[in-house]
């Protein structure tokens, strides 16, 4: 489900949890919510034209070099959980995004945030941003 605002575009999406990611007492290990941020992420990529592979089909990579997770109710083994993916704009060459994870019942289990930036292909870091991602953004209104 996707919505753009003026300064950021958001994307909706969904994951069930595997019992491969509960804990012995059948709650998600906090680990793996880095994990759910990248599904968020990749889904939102794949809906807005701005995927992994289309970073690289345009010589760029894009690692992450920050991330943060605050935990506020726990998932369990199969839930549903809705990720909300929410791009932030800035004049920086780096990607920002917003993460809100909601269980089942729609109440807010995690709050996250991921840096990127960009790398060429022979590993230099991008101090502007690379031509095909300022076109992303005029093209997506940013």
């Amino acid at each position: 489900m996707p919505s753009n605002t003026k300064n950021e575009i958001s994307f909706t999406s969904e994951i069930r949890v595997r019992f491969t990611e509960t804990d012995p007492l059948g709650i998600v290990w906090h680990g793996n919510y880095i994990q759910y941020f990248e599904d968020g992420r990749e889904a939102f990529g794949r809906e807005h034209g701005i995927s992994y592979l289309e970073q690289k089909a345009n010589g760029y990579t894009s690692p992450i070099v920050k991330s943060s997770c605050e935990h506020k109710l726990p998932l369990r083994y199969g839930d549903v959980a809705t990720i909300k993916t929410n791009f932030i704009n800035s004049p920086a060459a780096k990607m920002i995004f917003h993460y809100r994870i909601f269980d089942p019942k729609g109440r807010l289990a995690c709050l996250g945030e991921t840096i990127q930036v960009f790398l060429n292909e022979e590993g230099e870091l991008s101090l502007t941003p690379p031509e095909f991602f300022a076109n992303w953004k005029k093209k997506m209104g940013l």
